[in-house]
């Protein structure tokens, strides 16, 4: 049984962004594309009413724990998934659960899954990638639109601050989308399913500028390059980097905005600035 039935069930908290999926070939496929193995460390997050955690369950044998958040939903969990030792189920708030503490219980890197609430999406997923020690790869359903953002490529519209704060950690791959219908109660927005690969390295070494330079170049996306970065880098110092100051920034590569944020790296006056995710500087 996929859920549990209609009495037994959790009532829905909107303050949580909860969508619940239901569909079973949804479910088989998001299942078939993390393909779990009998050494995997899985963590789902927002397991819900058990629908993906059940169907984990029966394809693997590894460890799988569970974050959620919702104290109703941690009991009926508890009541409906009772026969799976290695089935470990966590009440807290994902934004504050200590990865890399659970990898080094487990003994080793984590598989992280789930239907990520829109509410708290982008937040959550840097979260999780100040752990990408801890992590091995990330199969997420966010907003389509969101996911767009994320596997962009220069040029492309979609491509923005997001994909570019993404780039020097992992590896980003569309896997396919998911209509409301898939979901009680259903969204007004489509969905998708996203395959995040950490990186084994860093694809460059990033400086500790990398955000500051990045959030300065889009915060006004119609600006060119020199403009945009007035105040904090320099014309001499865009053209020093072999970048055309009269371009957009939505034409460069991420190593480019990385080779600007290096020539600030001995400089004291602008301080590093923290990428937050918040909705207005996604794009």
């Amino acid at each position: 049984m996929d859920e549990p039935t209609p009495a037994r069930r959790a009532p829905r908290r909107k303050r949580f962004g909860q969508h619940f999926l239901h569909d079973p070939a949804v479910l088989e496929h998001i299942v078939g594309a993390i393909d779990p193995q009998g050494d995997d460390r899985l963590v789902e997050i927002g397991p819900g009413r058990g629908a993906l955690t059940r169907r984990l369950l029966a394809a693997g044998n590894g460890a799988l724990d569970a974050i959620e958040i919702d104290r109703d939903l941690v009991a009926l969990l508890r009541t409906q998934i009772v026969d799976y030792p290695r089935f470990t189920l966590h009440e807290a708030d994902a934004l504050e659960f200590d990865f890399a503490r659970l990898a080094r219980e487990r003994g080793g890197r984590l598989r992280i899954l789930g239907n990520l609430p829109y509410n708290i999406s982008t937040p959550l997923l840097f979260h999780l990638l100040k752990n990408t020690g801890a992590i091995h790869d990330l199969h997420i359903m966010l907003q389509r639109e969101v996911v767009a953002r994320m596997a962009a490529q220069p040029n492309d519209e979609d491509y923005g601050r997001l994909t570019i704060m993404l780039a020097p950690w992992v590896t980003v791959e569309h896997l396919f989308d998911v209509g409301p219908g898939a979901f009680k109660p259903p969204p007004r927005v489509w969905s998708a399913v996203v395959r995040l690969t950490v990186r084994p390295e860093p694809a460059f070494d990033v400086s500790p500028r990398y955000s500051a330079v990045v959030a300065a170049a889009f915060s006004h996306r119609r600006k060119t390059l020199r403009n945009s970065l007035r105040g904090l880098v320099s014309l001499e110092q865009i053209e020093r980097c072999g970048l055309d100051p009269g371009a957009r920034p939505e034409t460069f590569a991420p190593d480019a905005f990385n080779a600007l944020a290096q020539t600030l790296d001995s400089e004291t006056r602008s301080p590093a600035v923290q990428f937050t995710g918040s909705d207005e500087t996604q794009r």
